[in-house]
């Protein structure tokens, strides 16, 4: 390869800051995090020091040592009992709400939807704490594994369920309440995008009890969904719904005659 062209790229290289080993590391410290918590033959004493090191270097490559990465540990890790308390509520929902689940440990090894409620758990104080780059790279993982996009921003409260999970996409400013039933290809969207939005409330609010069926559209930052309502499959929603109500799409069926 002649020098000129190796000037070339080197240049392109120096526009950006960026070390593709934080996407690698990112996965990695989720997996072994996930795996810490709950995997019942790992010993938190012997993994805790090694996640804390691998939080340190993930910290200092998305930051550029301008964050204190231990500090910022110890911060996070203060959450973790009320994090683990949400964790466990939510593959109760499962259990509750699916009738093909058979126990919570099922729930914790083989349902996407619950994983992506879980990573999702971890991520979001990361984002709050505005630790640039990890949230979003550990939401992405949880999207590849699960088919289920969930912003770290969005703000879900507790009980949280998500079924067969595939295609369901929930904003960064979404508001989640409690005991909220979802299907699979609902979209918690914006209703317009531009970058003037950034800090705007852009996607929907769902109070507590709701139920969404598959391939709902829900759109807007001033749309809420009251509490109790059932959101039929297929709907195009982009102003509230009052509690209590039913919303369906209707279809027409006609029977083809023989001519």
């Amino acid at each position: 390869m002649n020098r000129e062209l190796l000037d070339i790229l080197n240049k392109n290289k120096q526009k950006v800051n960026l070390s593709y080993s934080l996407r690698e590391k990112t996965e990695g410290f989720t997996k072994f995090f996930i795996q810490s918590l709950f995997d019942r033959d790992t010993d938190l004493a012997v993994n805790f020091p090694l996640l804390q090191a691998q939080f340190k270097e993930m910290v200092a490559l998305a930051s550029d040592n301008q964050l204190n990465g231990a500090d910022l540990w110890e911060d996070y890790t203060r959450e973790l009992p009320e994090l683990l308390k949400k964790i466990n509520l939510d593959a109760q929902a499962f259990v509750d709400n699916d009738p093909a689940s058979t126990t919570v440990e099922e729930v914790f090894v083989a349902y996407p939807g619950f994983l992506a409620i879980m990573i999702y758990r971890l991520s979001h104080p990361l984002y709050n704490r505005k630790v640039p780059t990890i949230p979003r790279l550990m939401s992405e993982f949880a999207h590849r594994l699960s088919g289920t996009d969930i912003n770290p921003g969005a703000q879900i409260g507790e009980s949280f369920f998500v079924d067969h999970a595939t295609g369901t996409v929930i904003g960064e400013t979404a508001i989640i309440e409690d005991h909220v039933r979802i299907y699979q290809g609902v979209t918690l969207g914006a209703l317009h995008v531009a970058k003037s939005m950034q800090n705007t409330k852009r996607h929907p609010t769902v109070k507590s009890n709701v139920t969404i069926y598959a391939n709902a559209t829900i759109l807007g930052g001033e749309t809420v969904i009251g509490e109790n309502s059932i959101i039929g499959g297929n709907v195009w929603i982009t102003s509230s719904v009052p509690a209590n109500s039913v919303v369906t799409h209707t279809s027409e069926v006609k029977i083809k005659t023989q001519s």
